[in-house]
């Protein structure tokens, strides 16, 4: 399947700068396809190491770890010739390894003409443990995230219809009646799958939301498995709840994080570890609440008032165990839940494109869903689950602040008035 990522990754191949690259992203996300298929169109031939496959790459880096030393050993345990620059290497599942991720800086002041590239799906908690080496500075980073909604549409090979939401979007121009109408059975249909590559792969090929949801329960299964295996003790339980809590909290009409949801007389004090290492897995995202609008936006974070995301929108739904039909058709019994579900799949596709997540609040009850730096100006996104454009919150923001513009987003088509831009929900990617 086409990721976005691959034109980052040809970027760093042709970077006359370039350094050893790792790849980050949370578990099955595409990383390792994403890798092969790379090193397959660009390169003579492709060193696979993987740390979890086997111990015996792990031997070669008990001892030596310049290039020079490690180029033949690598070489003859893959059964590839490495050859400068025509070669890519790739160390996966390097958290496994230290002393492979210590070995990139090496590569990275005395090799630079070998193209290597290290991924894993736990490195945010691998490089805050103490013991680990990490080559600060000698290193190049990506981050590739679950498929957003550009990519499931390019899985379902409805290229055209991706250029007219883009045509749409840049012109403010209203989208074909018949095609808004589509994209909006899409959109409901990517909320069910999301876009975790293997349930994409799994609708794309059957239609059968059975089978997409049997792949997502054994990702998240794969998930509760990391907390067990990748926390300490004492730190499990208290993941478990916080993660097991994130459906309840977006339930919720103020979706802020509440510490006394997960557990009576819960405080910072006690659950911030667990926040913490889910955010460093990958599984979640914070959207921090901003206490001013100015930039740059990450000074005025408020760290003591957060909403939790999961990073996949159809994983939360699995989570939920929300039927598919239910979603699709938006049933009222979804009412709690559909502002919650909204906001996370609008900050997925935010994630995917760069922005850091925060949001607004007054001190009355004015809320802003998303404070974004765009084009080097701070835009409001007000984020509505249906057709509902009532939004007292952006008249306040937008008579206090005076932002250049504000961006609402609800099952509408594209317009431009008072100052606003309307685009549909289908379209959050372009943003």
């Amino acid at each position: 399947m086409e990721r976005k990522i691959s034109k980052e990754l040809i970027k760093w191949r042709e970077n006359i700068y370039r350094k050893p690259l790792i790849l980050q992203g949370a578990r099955q996300v595409g990383k390792t396809y994403a890798l092969l298929e790379f090193g397959r169109k660009y390169y003579d031939n492709i060193s696979y190491i993987n740390f979890e496959v086997s111990e015996e790459f792990k031997d070669v880096f008990e001892n030596d770890i310049s290039p020079e030393k490690l180029i033949p050993r690598l070489s003859r345990l893959t059964n590839e010739t490495i050859t400068k620059e025509r070669t890519l290497i790739i160390f996966d599942e390097v958290q496994l390894c230290e002393r492979a991720l210590t070995s990139l800086k090496y590569f990275c002041e005395f090799a630079p003409e070998y193209h290597i590239i290290a991924s894993g799906s736990l490195l945010g908690i691998a490089v805050n443990r103490a013991k680990f080496s990490f080559p600060v500075g000698k290193v190049d980073r990506l981050t590739l995230y679950p498929m957003d909604f550009e990519e499931f549409l390019w899985a379902l090979e409805e290229k055209t219809l991706v250029e007219e939401i883009r045509k749409c979007f840049d012109t403010n121009m209203p989208m074909d009646k018949v095609y808004h109408n589509i994209l909006l059975d899409y959109y409901r249909k990517y909320l069910v799958v999301g876009g975790m590559p293997e349930a994409v792969t799994k609708y794309a090929d059957t239609k059968d939301y059975i089978l997409v949801r049997l792949a997502q329960q054994g990702i998240l299964s794969g998930y509760m498995d990391d907390m067990s295996k990748y926390n300490t003790n004492n730190e499990i339980k208290k993941t478990r709840l916080v993660y097991n809590n994130i459906t309840v909290q977006l339930s919720k009409k103020n979706t802020k994080f509440q510490y006394k949801i997960v557990k009576t007389g819960g405080r910072a004090s006690e659950l911030e570890n667990a926040i913490e290492w889910l955010e460093l897995t990958g599984i979640i995202d914070r959207c921090y609440r901003t206490e001013q609008i100015k930039k740059p936006l990450e000074n005025y974070r408020d760290i003591d008032s957060f909403k939790i995301y999961m990073s996949d929108v159809g994983l939360l739904c699995a989570k939920k165990e929300i039927k598919a039909e239910d979603i699709i058709f938006m049933v009222p019994a979804l009412n709690d839940f559909k502002g919650g579900m909204t906001e996370n799949y609008v900050s997925n596709q935010l994630l995917v494109n760069g922005y850091g997540s925060y949001y607004w609040a007054s001190d009355a009850t004015a809320e802003i869903d998303f404070i974004i730096n765009r084009d080097d100006d701070i835009i409001p996104i007000e984020v509505k689950s249906a057709d509902n454009m009532q939004a007292k919150s952006l008249k306040t923001f937008m008579d206090r602040y005076k932002p250049k513009y504000a961006i609402k987003i609800s099952e509408k088509n594209f317009g431009f008035e008072d100052n606003k831009k309307t685009i549909p929900l289908y379209s959050a990617f372009c943003i």
